[in-house]
């Protein structure tokens, strides 16, 4: 694909995992299991056509209301999802990078994640944010707290906040913020969803459910995007 106008960071939202799994009359599961293959397809994908940052939306705060059955197994999934990334660290090269509150994860969690972010930090390709245990307001409430502790500590005046001081107190420290957010099975919200860094970004909702996203759809948003003039709030 031709870098032409290309985007350098989408972000996804990959809904529809629990609704494509109940119209194939399978378990939630199932459907979650699906969405896992076709995350590692699509990340495959962005990483061979060029592109800089793919950060993806793999469980919020909020997701721990859903059953403890449901919850445990997606665990277990995104586990094993990271540590087959350790596994394969040396023939992709794709850096893989963690974007949440880790400490609310189970120890053996938080291994295969420090593992993996220790396996994939040299590589140069693709940057890959998984977004887990994320919550919008909880990453603006953590950056402010940080922030406020080294005016407290006199690291910083409060004059010399900038809106760069908050950027810098993000998970996303250091990476630019996505040009391009899609969000699949048709909804029409960002759900807490890197509420700083989408301001903005241009959005893009397909009404597909995330299990039969393909290559080809990747392809499409960016073509939209490409079409699109943004005027970051000029003429």
């Amino acid at each position: 694909m031709e870098n032409n106008n290309m985007p350098k960071h989408i972000a996804i939202i990959m809904d529809g995992n629990r609704r494509w799994a109940k119209e194939h009359n399978l378990d939630p599961k199932q459907g979650h299991r699906q969405g896992a293959k076709t995350l590692e397809k699509i990340v495959r994908y962005a990483n061979k056509i060029g592109l800089e940052y793919i950060t993806v939306y793999a469980f919020s705060t909020e997701n721990w209301k859903r059953s403890e059955d449901e919850v445990g197994s997606l665990m277990i999934l995104l586990q094993k999802y990271l540590d087959d990334y350790s596994k394969r660290a040396d023939t992709e090269n794709i850096k893989v990078k963690i974007l949440g509150d880790i400490t609310k994860l189970s120890s053996g969690m938080q291994k295969s994640i420090a593992n993996c972010m220790e396996r994939t930090k040299q590589n140069t390709g693709v940057t890959f944010n998984i977004a887990l245990n994320y919550g919008g307001r909880d990453e603006i409430l953590k950056a402010v707290k940080q922030i406020a502790k080294q005016v407290k500590n006199n690291e910083i005046d409060i004059e010399d906040i900038t809106t760069q001081t908050i950027a810098d107190n993000l998970y996303t420290k250091g990476e630019p913020d996505p040009d391009l957010l899609i969000r699949t099975s048709g909804e029409l919200r960002t759900s807490g969803f890197l509420p700083w860094q989408i301001v903005y970004s241009e959005f893009l909702f397909i009404d597909k459910h995330w299990p039969d996203f393909e290559e080809e759809d990747l392809d499409y948003a960016i073509e939209v995007f490409r079409k699109r003039k943004r005027k970051f709030g000029g003429n």
